[in-house]
Formats: C-alpha cells, sequence, structure tokens
C-alpha cells in the first residue's frame, strides 16, 4: 500500500510539473511574438547628422551584479571625513531569502534519498556495494544534473552541485563506517578526492557557495571517517593543505566567506586538539594558520591599501586566536616564556604601523595596526603577572573593539563588544571563585586581583570611549545598553576592591570584615558621587546613590559599630578598630553641606526627613558608643550604662538637635526642619513622660527636668528673638520697597 501511494504521489508531481513547465514555454512564447510586433510597428528612422548633433543620447549605466563584492562597492576612502556604515549581512540575508526554497528542497530530497534506501535496505532489496555505488550514482547524477543548469541558473545549480558533492560525501563515510567496504586511508582518499574535485568545479563554475559547500565536507571529511584514534599530525597536515588551497582560491577569485569558514572550522579543530592533547607541536600548526589567515585577512590592504571590516574583524580574532592556544600550551607544559607569543603578533602588526606612519597615512589601517599592537603588549605585561589570562584577554580584547568602532564607525564593532562583555564579566566572577581555593595571597600583588586590576582599567577606558562617543550626535547610542555596561562596570570595579579586601580580614573577625565592607562601600558611593560631574551621572542616579548613602551611613553605625563595641568589650577586637569607622564622618559631612545643596535630592519633601534621620541617629549611635566604650570595662557593665544613657542623655541631646533643627528651618525659610524640630521634640517629651520618669531615680529626675527646662526655655527665646529679627527684616523691606514705588 505504501509502495503503491508513493509511486502514485510520484506521477502527480511529474503531471504538475509537466503542466507548469508547458504554460511557462506558452508564456516565453507570447513575450517573444509581443516583442517582434513592437519591434516591427516602431522602426526607427534613418538618423541623420543634424539629429545627431541635436539630440542627446543617454547611455544607461550598467548593473551592478548582486554578486559582485560588497567592499568594491560599498567601501569607502578611508581618507574621507565621511564614515559609511556597510550592511556587511545584507547580501548573506538577501541570498538566504531568494534561495531558502532551494536550499530546503535539496536538503528534503537528500533527506528523501537517505530514506529511500533505508527503506531499500530494510526490505532487503540491495546490498551493501549496491547502496554505496546507488549514493554515488545519485550524486554524480545530481551533480550533473547543476552542471546543466549552470548557465542559466547560476545560483540555482551552485546549491544542486552542493547537494550532489554532500550525497557523495555521506555515501563514502556510510560505505565506510557501516559497511566497512574499504579501510580508513581508501576513505580518506575518496574524501579528499571528492574534496578537490569539488574545489575545482568551484573555481570553473566561478561559485562561491559551491566552494562553501566543498570547504564544509573537506573539513568534515576527518570526522566522518573517524575512527577514534587520534591521529592529529596527519590531520593537521591535511587542514594546512585544504587551508593554503582556500588561500589560493581567495586571491583568485576573492571570496571573503570561504576564508572566515575555513578559519572557523580551523580554530575549533586547534582549540580541541589543544585541550585533549596539549603538546608542542601543535604550536607549530598554530603558527601556520596564523600566517595563512593573517595573509588572508590583509589582501585588500596588499591590493587597494585599505581595510575592510571583514578583514579588520579577522585581523582581529586571528591575533588573539593565535596566542591562547600557545599560552595555554605553554602553562600546561611549564615552559617559559608566555610572552613571546603576544611580543612576536605585536611587532609583527608593528610593523605594518610603522608603515602607515611612514607614510603619513593616520587613517583605519593605522588605527587597527595600533589598538592591536598596543593590545597584544598589554596581554604580554598581563601575562608576565601571572594573571587569569582568559579574563585579561577578554577585557584587552573589549577595549579594541570600542576602540576600533570609535575610530571607524562600524556598527559590527560595537556588536561583538556587546557580545564579549557579558563573557569578560562571567570570566571575572569565575576568577573571583579563586579566593576561596588558596589562603596564602599576597596582597595587592595576587594573580586574581592584577587580573582584576587589567579588567578595571580596560572598563575604565571603555567608560571613556562611551562618554566620548555620547557627545558625538552622528552616533547612534542605545541609552539602554549603555547605562547596562556603565552600572556594570562600577559594580565590576566595587566588587573587585571589596573582594580583595575581604580575603585579606578573614582572619581577624567577621565583625571587623562586616565594618571595614561597610566603610568600603560608603567611601565608593562618596566617590561617585564627587566625581558625579566628571562621570556624567544623571540627576535620578545621584538621588538613588544619596538615599543608598544615607541608609548605609545609618546601617554602620547603628548596627555594625554595635557589633563593633562589643567585639571590643569582649577582647575579639583592639579598642583603636573603633576609631575606623570614624572615618565616615568625613564623607557624610561633606555630601551634607556640598553635594546634597547642588543635587536635586531636596526635589521630593521626604528627602528632608531622611537627612535629619540619618543625622539623628548617627549623632546618638556615636555619642552612645563613644560613651559606652570609655566608661565601661566589660560587657556585663556595658547594660547598665547603655540604659543609663538612654534615659538620661539621650533626651538631652534630642532636645539640642531639636532646637537645631527649629532654628535652621526659621532660618533658611525650610518648613520641613521646623516639622522634623518639633516632631522630635515631641517624641522626647513622649519618652520622656511615658518611660524615662519612671526609670529614674529622685535625682537624676530632678537633675533631667531642669536642665531639659532650662534648654527648652533657652530654645524658646532664641526663636522668639529670631522671629521679631526676621520680622524687621521683612518689614524693613517692605518699607523700602514702598519709597521707591512713591
Amino acid at each position: 500500500m505504501n509502495e503503491l501511494l508513493s509511486v502514485i504521489v510520484i506521477v502527480v508531481i511529474i503531471i504538475i510539473f509537466n503542466n507548469l513547465n508547458s504554460k511557462i514555454r506558452k508564456l516565453e512564447k507570447k513575450v517573444t511574438d509581443l516583442n517582434s510586433k513592437m519591434n516591427a510597428t516602431s522602426l526607427p528612422s534613418p538618423i541623420s547628422s543634424e539629429n545627431i548633433q541635436a539630440e542627446k543620447i543617454i547611455i544607461p549605466k550598467p548593473i551592478q551584479s548582486r554578486e559582485a563584492s560588497i567592499e568594491e562597492i560599498t567601501t569607502p576612502n578611508e581618507e574621507s571625513s565621511v564614515k559609511v556604515q556597510k550592511d556587511w549581512l545584507g547580501p548573506l540575508s538577501d541570498f538566504l531569502k531568494q534561495n531558502a526554497l532551494t536550499i530546503i528542497g535539496i536538503f528534503t530530497l537528500v533527506l528523501g534519498i537517505g530514506y529511500f534506501v533505508k527503506y531499500a535496505i530494510d526490505k532487503n532489496w540491495i546490498g551493501e556495494t549496491a547502496r554505496a555505488g546507488i549514493g554515488l550514482g545519485i550524486g554524480a547524477g545530481i551533480i550533473l544534473t547543476g552542471h546543466f543548469l549552470r548557465k542559466n541558473y547560476t545560483t540555482f545549480a551552485s546549491i544542486i552541485t552542493g547537494g550532489g558533492i554532500a550525497v557523495l560525501y555521506f555515501t563514502a563515510t556510510i560505505a565506510f563506517r557501516e559497511y566497512h567496504l574499504f579501510s580508513q586511508n581508501t576513505a580518506f582518499i575518496i574524501t579528499c578526492l571528492i574534496t578537490a574535485v569539488s574545489i575545482v568545479l568551484s573555481y570553473y563554475y566561478k561559485s562561491e557557495v559551491l566552494i562553501i559547500f566543498s570547504l564544509i565536507g573537506g573539513f568534515s571529511a576527518p570526522l566522518m571517517i573517524s575512527t577514534g584514534q587520534s591521529n592529529y599530525l596527519f590531520l593537521f597536515i591535511y587542514l594546512s593543505l585544504l587551508n593554503i588551497g582556500m588561500l589560493t582560491a581567495n586571491f583568485l577569485q576573492h571570496w571573503k566567506s570561504v576564508g572566515w569558514t575555513a578559519y572557523l572550522f580551523t580554530t575549533a579543530y586547534l582549540f580541541y586538539w589543544t585541550h585533549e592533547n596539549p603538546e608542542f607541536l601543535n604550536i607549530t600548526f598554530y603558527m601556520i594558520s596564523y600566517v595563512i589567515f593573517y595573509i588572508f585577512a590583509l589582501q585588500d590592504y596588499f591590493r587597494k591599501g585599505h581595510l575592510s571590516i571583514s578583514d579588520i574583524l579577522m585581523v582581529t580574532f586571528v591575533n588573539f586566536s593565535g596566542i591562547i592556544g600557545p599560552i595555554y600550551i605553554f602553562d600546561e607544559l611549564k615552559y617559559e616564556p608566555s610572552i613571546i607569543f603576544p611580543l612576536i603578533f605585536a611587532i609583527i602588526n608593528s610593523f605594518f604601523l610603522f608603515r602607515e606612519y611612514g607614510l603619513k597615512k593616520f587613517g583605519i589601517s593605522y588605527t587597527v595596526f595600533t589598538g592591536i599592537t598596543i593590545s597584544l603588549i598589554t596581554t604580554a605585561i598581563a601575562i608576565q603577572f601571572k594573571t587569569h589570562f582568559l579574563t585579561s584577554i577578554w577585557a584587552i580584547e573589549t577595549t579594541l573593539l570600542l576602540f576600533i568602532w570609535k575610530k571607524t564607525g562600524h556598527q559590527i564593532f560595537k556588536t561583538f563588544f556587546y557580545i564579549l562583555f557579558p563573557l569578560v564579566m562571567i570570566a571575572q566572577t569565575v576568577t573571583w571563585a579563586e579566593y576561596f581555593n588558596r589562603h596564602d595571597y599576597h596582597i595587592i600583588f595576587n594573580p586574581i586581583f592584577i587580573t582584576s586590576l587589567f579588567t578595571i582599567i580596560s572598563i575604565v577606558i571603555n567608560l571613556y570611549l562611551l562618554k566620548t562617543t555620547k557627545k558625538d550626535t552622528q552616533s547612534k547610542v542605545n541609552p539602554f545598553f549603555e547605562d547596562l555596561i556603565t552600572g556594570t562596570s562600577y559594580a565590576v570595579i566595587y566588587a573587585s576592591l571589596l573582594f580583595e579586601i575581604i580575603y585579606h580580614m578573614l582572619e581577624i573577625s567577621w565583625v571587623a570584615v562586616i565594618n571595614t565592607g561597610l566603610l568600603f562601600t560608603i567611601y565608593y558611593i562618596f566617590a561617585l558621587l564627587f566625581f558625579r560631574r566628571q562621570l556624567n551621572i544623571k540627576n535620578d542616579i545621584q538621588a538613588i546613590l544619596i538615599y543608598l548613602f544615607l541608609f548605609l551611613i545609618l546601617l554602620n553605625i547603628s548596627v555594625s559599630t554595635s557589633s563593633v563595641v562589643a567585639a571590643i568589650l569582649s577582647k575579639k577586637l583592639q579598642s583603636g578598630f573603633y576609631l575606623l569607622h570614624l572615618l565616615q564622618w568625613i564623607p557624610f559631612i561633606y555630601t551634607g553641606l556640598r553635594i546634597i545643596p547642588s543635587s536635586e535630592f531636596h526635589k521630593n519633601k521626604i528627602s528632608y526627613w531622611i537627612l535629619s534621620l540619618a543625622l539623628i541617629v548617627s549623632i546618638s549611635c556615636e555619642l552612645h558608643h563613644s560613651y559606652v566604650l570609655i566608661a565601661s570595662p566589660d560587657i556585663p557593665h556595658s547594660y547598665e550604662l547603655k540604659k543609663h544613657f538612654n534615659i538620661l542623655y539621650l533626651p538631652v541631646i534630642w532636645t539640642i538637635m531639636a532646637s537645631i533643627f527649629i532654628y535652621t528651618g526659621l532660618k533658611k525659610s525650610i518648613r520641613e526642619y521646623n516639622k522634623i524640630g518639633f516632631a522630635l521634640v515631641g517624641l522626647m517629651v513622649l519618652k520622656l513622660y511615658g518611660y524615662d520618669v519612671w526609670q529614674m531615680d529622685n535625682i537624676s529626675r530632678i537633675s533631667a527636668f531642669i536642665a531639659l527646662g532650662i534648654i527648652l526655655l533657652l530654645s524658646s527665646f532664641t526663636f522668639q528673638r529670631l522671629k521679631n529679627i526676621i520680622k524687621n527684616m521683612v518689614d524693613k523691606k517692605d518699607k523700602t520697597e514702598e519709597n521707591k514705588d512713591l
């Protein structure tokens, strides 16, 4: 039943195809007849010499082929002041849109043939040798079909031929792996012959699509005929020869995609080999691959004297992927010095840098070679300091990509920056995790912190480049990504410094660690606020930072410092450690006097209350901790002293502060300070009459009431006097204005 249904479907498809084909031929005949009639009815009159002089003959410009090189069409002059953005993915997108149906069709056809062969095998219709023969025959037939269609349907024929080559590859693989019809060497020779034939056909047809198919098959061939026994020497000799063939084809036809395909496959093979079996022989093939792909990247530079987008990307990737493997091998085999590889590559790039300098060309090529040379030298320094290599090299490469984007204006480099930046953050997080594995790192001069320093330097340069880019009105900057990268960068700088501090204080006490960490955080936020204009921090972000700053001040002095006092009284910390937390008053006072008044923090009325709360709690807790620490010899005695301070001295402190708030509110005409002062007086009175008087002895009660009464009367007298002064000033001003009017 299934066989009958398949035959019916095939017959229906043939009938439909034949019907469509006949209709197309009739349509072509009608178009030809119509053109003949138009030519017959509108024959041109004889052309005289006067007509030739009188008429302007307009010669249409030939339309350039879609398959022309993108660089030849859109590459701007390097010396031009106008930066042209090139959509290098456009041709690929157009190709996929126009030929998606063809690609899906040939893929489906190959699958259909495969399923048919499998069905025939399951039914025992054909033997193993016949199966391989059928596969080879079908592949050759598809290639022949593409050959006959190549003149009128170039792209379609290329895809068809690529499908035939794929059939040949899979047939050879199955014949070797499944049926064991020939040895591994024979299978390898067959796949090499298929690759060679496909490359020759690609050059003969001048088809970039076909040579990509050929390269994919050529690089996949070792995997297809692999038996699990690694013969890397033979493998990479084969890959090197394949890459030399790619380079030759590229010089002849200038196919950029061919080189990128070969680079991706070669790099994947090299990295896998390095990871599985790091040996000195690997470095030889790294160097060979570096030379091949470096020459590939500089083809346009040798021919035309400039670098295209894809060339810059290739130069960048080749230089950095070329040093990752050798340095990893040196590190695994304990060889020295590892910095020889980035320095050699830096010398090679500096040769072209000085060449551009000597020719007085300071365009894109000069910028690219300068950035790569400096990045490689920086990488060598990072390696010399024994940093975590992957983190450092990725951080350096992000700066290089952003620098090249800044100088060239090509958006692709910023896109790669967006891709690589999160990887740097992940690698940096993994680097920080090393703090938990060892306990003998030196202060500052240890691999983890030096790696963090390289990341910080890279981040600072990135922030500077992004900052200068925002000033360029022509640049299209995505604010979301820019703000996200900026915030993440500040967080990485903060975490790098904080983790180093915490690591070297773990052996002291967790109380000391928490207190020092909070103090560092306070100073870090203060530094951001201090340099807020230089860092272009927005007003709303400034307000958020101030709120966070005040919250940390409250947390540090109320909770953390209390733990420090308890640790000192229990002899777990030295008394001198208490003085460390007093450093928080420097940024607190400066922020209150200089930063907050010049910001938009007081835009909301609630900000006055938050600032006042931070000040009240800070002064109260500071005097409380100092009193307990000075007067108490140990923890048991501190409980009684705390109670005595809260009952006797705290109301006095709050009354004085309430008076200051009310006085400030009247003097500066800020009603919120008046409200805060009276609210504090009310809170103090409630505390005094509701709780404190019942806990005091008679002498303390009398002393507290007399002292508070005197303070309140003096404050009231001062307020009344200040009111009169302000009233007189207002009246005098009104009279002066009346006299002016008269």
